[in-house]
């Protein structure tokens, strides 16, 4: 499994067609936006506890590695007082050695019965979950700190029911796949993350270094993530800015010379990519699970 069928994974399985794309979740937004909340450079302080924060990374078949491995050497890397007080570890819903993206085989740490209560919960792109994994994220956000998504992972949290109602971004290339999917939710196009206190989710991949040194600034405040990002060698300045990623806001489009998957934006290759004709007019998809989407329902995708 790849990168590209991850992020298209979350269309192709248990995504619900029933609803049009609402308005309200294709504003682009802007730093000034209102209805843009968690978007605004606020940093909301998090007690720091005594002891250590345990951080619970879930993982399942397919987890992208930067989208988890990101965030966690960013938490090994903040130190107080000459140690980590961050304790992050694996958590699945079995022990059984996981396949993650690219073929790396991780066996998880601890599985849902046995994982220690965590007070920040990390959720990367990976296979659909199940009701179990579903289960244990409401369960076990229920005392964390911090639940966040970072890329599709949004899509998970999404299905907790835990974003009802709020705001949250995904990977660029998802966000038609998340809007039409729940369109109860606004999706914030073009923030690096979003972050509403106890429920953040970040943009794809890289964005999720930048959601967790901001983590670390809300518990340990700015000169601790600023050090954890220079001895990381990270100069990326999105955790500041939530709104960084605003080149992504901008829906790009379809033309015959480079054409984009009508279901998730992503570019295709015409010489080999599934295809269909509607309308008297040809379109290509990233994968075949896609081309049966937009088959059933052509009119929503070109709505959207």
């Amino acid at each position: 499994m790849n990168r590209r069928d991850l992020l298209g994974m979350s269309a192709a399985v248990g995504v619900s067609l029933s609803g049009k794309l609402l308005a309200a979740t294709a504003v682009e937004g802007s730093a000034g936006d209102e209805g843009s909340a968690g978007t605004k450079n606020d940093v909301q302080p998090l007690h720091a506890p005594e002891g250590g924060i345990p951080v619970a990374v879930l993982i399942s078949e397919g987890a992208v590695l930067i989208d988890f491995m990101g965030p966690w050497e960013v938490f090994e890397s903040a130190t107080v007082k000459g140690r980590s007080p961050f304790q992050p570890y694996t958590v699945a819903q079995t022990k059984a050695p996981i396949r993650a993206e690219g073929g790396m085989m991780i066996v998880p740490n601890y599985t849902f019965e046995d994982a220690p209560a965590p007070r920040v919960i990390v959720i990367p792109a990976q296979s659909p979950p199940t009701d179990a994994v579903l289960a244990w994220v409401r369960k076990a956000a229920r005392t964390a700190d911090l639940t966040m998504s970072v890329c599709t992972g949004a899509f998970l949290l999404a299905k907790t029911g835990l974003l009802a109602g709020k705001s949250a971004t995904t990977h660029h290339d998802a966000y038609k796949q998340f809007a039409m999917s729940f369109p109860d939710i606004h999706l914030e196009r073009g923030a690096r993350y979003v972050d509403l206190g106890n429920i953040a989710s970040a943009g794809g991949l890289s964005s999720g270094i930048d959601l967790a040194l901001h983590v670390v600034q809300r518990y340990y405040g700015q000169d601790v993530a600023t050090a954890a990002a220079y001895y990381l060698e990270y100069q990326g300045q999105g955790w500041r800015d939530p709104r960084s990623n605003n080149v992504y806001a901008k829906e790009r489009v379809s033309t015959e010379e480079h054409p984009l998957c009508p279901v998730c934006t992503m570019d295709v290759d015409k010489a080999s990519a599934p295809r269909t004709a509607y309308h008297d007019k040809k379109y290509y998809f990233c994968m075949q699970a896609h081309k049966v989407l937009f088959d059933a329902h052509p009119e929503q995708y070109l709505e959207g």
